[in-house]
């Protein structure tokens, strides 16, 4: 009786040390830092990509690049630039902006890249701008002034003025691409099937925006990428290598239509991720 006793306890104090010694062994293993393993490197977590889309155009103009871009592990946000002002778009952006934690790589297409140009400035999470065939202004030009700075623009003869009552009862006049120009105006390079549906569901931009002078741009202190478009119909190869020569940008070309994430989004992706392998 005596000696049962005794095993039961000593079965019981075994029992009772070896797991003590197994959950400190676990407690030490949970708590240890990475740091004591040399062979352990920890990355900082990648910026995330923010996409703004430009005149005549939605979000969905992003759609190949975004799958692209989500497969190499970054975050992705495409804005819906409204295209009403480009103040007003500005500010709306710079709120999207305040609210997303971390470094930012900030990419523009056409319009767009006057929209980004103005709200990065002053966003210290902004560590670099991504113009893809866009509008790198300096303060007070407006995309009409740029647009026309060089020979090869036919945008103008290729709209359709639509006039609309702003919310104070003022006038306004948005502007479309007439459908019939629409491909190739816009994206000569892309299949039909696809163009007939962008003619369709572009989105207007008011004459406003396009003819508002910027602000002060945020490429003078951000580091620049720039895609030139070759067979751009609606901002001039040269005017955008004359935006990208002042800019100081880091500068690729493509031989590409005005809609290049439509038609390149592999070039758009690798220009963006070059920019983006610059944040530390």
């Amino acid at each position: 009786m005596f000696r049962s006793s005794l095993a039961r306890r000593s079965r019981t104090s075994f029992t009772v040390v070896a797991g003590a010694s197994i959950a400190a062994g676990l407690l030490a293993a949970t708590v240890a830092p990475a740091s004591a393993d040399k062979g352990v490197h920890v990355q900082s977590p990648k910026p995330t990509v923010v996409l703004v889309h430009g005149a005549f155009a939605d979000s969905t103009s992003w759609n190949d690049v975004i799958k692209k871009l989500r497969h190499d592990g970054y975050p992705v946000i495409a804005v819906a630039n409204p295209l009403r002002s480009l103040s007003g778009d500005s500010a709306y952006l710079k709120d999207v902006l305040a609210g997303i934690d971390g470094p930012i790589v900030l990419a523009g297409h056409s319009y767009g890249g006057s929209v980004i140009s103005n709200a990065a400035t002053g966003n210290k999470n902004v560590k670099a701008l991504v113009y893809l065939a866009a509008f790198l202004p300096e303060k007070g030009e407006s995309a009409v002034d740029l647009s026309g700075k060089f020979p090869g623009s036919t945008l103008g003869e290729a709209l359709r003025s639509v006039p609309f009552t702003e919310v104070d009862g003022s006038q306004g006049t948005d502007l479309y691409i007439q459908n019939d120009k629409f491909r190739h105006q816009f994206a000569a390079d892309v299949p039909r099937n696809k163009t007939d549906l962008m003619a369709v569901t572009q989105r207007p931009v008011t004459n406003a925006a396009l003819a508002e002078g910027a602000a002060e741009p945020a490429w003078k202190t951000i580091p620049s990428w720039v895609l030139v478009a070759t067979q751009d119909l609606n901002i001039p190869a040269k005017a955008q290598e004359f935006m990208a020569e002042r800019a100081g940008a880091h500068t690729t070309e493509v031989r590409s239509s005005h809609a290049v994430s439509v038609s390149q989004p592999g070039r758009v992706t690798d220009v963006i991720e070059d920019a983006a392998h610059s944040v530390r």
